[in-house]
């Protein structure tokens, strides 16, 4: 009979990648401890979650609250000027508007232009209601301030050859109790000024109808700043046709206003400044950096100790396990097998309290934007709500670092581990 060679069974491995990543996944689900410690490691365990969560969403909700302001108060100050402001650096009435408005428009990254005439003027209601305010005359009302207006309508172009209409901010129709329909007359002493004159010459007025106000909370503006049309302005103000105050340009990205407004200087010539609106509004945007370079900085330190909580139960789990440690190095688990089971589980730690942070930070996210929970004092903040803008980018960002700290504090448990003696263990552990 002749022999029958058997091949060899095919050699049957289990990964011992799957090996640790079971073992580390059955101390994460069942993380407790012997005797007296049993509910107290497990306690533990939940605390380096949630300090893990907690700093995970409060620090994507300041940064995502930071981001909202500036977005917020850029959007307000653009809504009332422009990216770039040109006008006369003696500040006097630029002369020939429409050749200067077309040398504006060949300038690269220019999206429109707008004439504006603007001055201090003083609005009488009644003999005891009068205020002094900034008349903004222009085509149209800014497209930001249509958005929020509260009553009436942004119409500019409305009105009679006596009778002109008049945009106000809430802030001032609440100051001298304005309301739609209301007539108003506004004096320019403008004419007052000009020390060319011999004769004596009286202020020169004009009557209007209150058809919109608007609300920014802004207070500053709102106190201060009444739309009309730009001839009507001209008229009260006493400006030749072809004389405006300053020249507002939308650009088609803000970033760029800076060297835009360079580039109209230098093509523009001498006696014409153009101005950047983060230049006008250089404070602002000041408070705003000051915030966006510090609070993150402050919270980010929320999640480099939720890593060191992480640390810390990782080591207690170490010593209650330290009888397991043995058992598994005696089996032939080596010193990097080990090693990598805790870091194993210090990653599902971290990246447990890393998904509830995230999903936290979203939903209450979600809540503030519809709903608005958290409310501001609109004179500190210029804004009645927190403003909040949830950017996936930060999500991401957020989660990679976190997981990166709780990994790097998982090192030092995992080397604790690996260098435990198995027949030590086994015999007096």
């Amino acid at each position: 009979m002749r022999p029958v060679l058997l091949s060899p069974l095919p050699h049957i491995t289990v990964t011992l990648v799957s090996f640790k990543t079971f073992i580390a996944w059955r101390y994460f689900r069942g993380a407790q401890g012997t005797g007296s410690s049993s509910g107290f490691l497990r306690f533990v365990s939940w605390v380096a979650i949630g300090g893990v969560a907690l700093g995970v969403a409060t620090l994507l909700l300041a940064l995502s609250i930071v981001r909202g302001f500036s977005q917020e108060i850029e959007a307000k100050i653009v809504g009332f000027g422009a990216h770039v402001q040109v006008e006369s650096i003696r500040h006097t009435p630029l002369t020939a508007a429409s050749k200067l408005m077309a040398q504006i428009r060949e300038q690269d990254r220019v999206a429109s232009v707008q004439p504006v005439v603007t001055e201090f003027v003083l609005l009488r209601r009644s003999s005891q209601d009068i205020d002094g305010v900034g008349l903004w005359g222009t085509d149209r009302l800014p497209v930001y301030l249509e958005d929020h207006l509260t009553s009436g309508s942004g119409h500019l172009e409305r009105g009679t050859a006596i009778i002109a209409p008049l945009v106000v901010g809430n802030a001032l129709a609440g100051n001298l109790g304005l309301t739609l329909g209301d007539q108003v007359t506004i004096l320019s002493t403008r004419n007052l000024r000009d020390t060319n004159s011999l004769l004596m010459q009286r202020p020169r007025f004009k009557q209007f109808e209150i058809t919109g106000i608007y609300e920014t909370a802004l207070a500053d503006f709102d106190e201060t700043y009444v739309f009309t049309d730009t001839d009507v302005a001209r008229q009260l103000l006493n400006y030749a046709p072809e004389e405006i105050t300053r020249v507002d340009v939308m650009l088609q990205d803000v970033a760029a206003a800076e060297s835009v407004a360079l580039a109209l200087e230098e093509t523009l010539g001498l006696g014409i400044l153009a101005r950047s609106i983060f230049e006008i509004y250089r404070g602002l945007f000041a408070w705003v950096d000051l915030q966006e370079a510090i609070i993150p900085l402050i919270i980010g330190v929320l999640v480099l100790v939720a890593a060191f909580n992480v640390m810390g139960t990782l080591l207690m789990i170490v010593l209650e396990k330290t009888r397991e440690i043995g058992i598994l190095a005696s089996m032939g688990a080596s010193q990097q097998d080990i090693q990598k089971l805790y870091l194993h589980l210090g990653f599902f730690t971290g990246g447990f309290g890393t998904a509830i942070g995230l999903v936290l930070a979203w939903g209450l996210g979600m809540l503030q934007l519809h709903y608005g929970i958290i409310g501001l004092p609109a004179e500190a903040y210029y804004m009645t709500t927190a403003p909040i803008a949830l950017h996936v980018t930060d999500f991401v960002l957020v989660a990679m670092i976190s997981l990166l700290l709780c990994l790097g504090a998982s090192y030092f448990p995992a080397r604790v581990a690996s260098r435990i003696l198995p027949l030590r263990v086994i015999r007096f552990g």
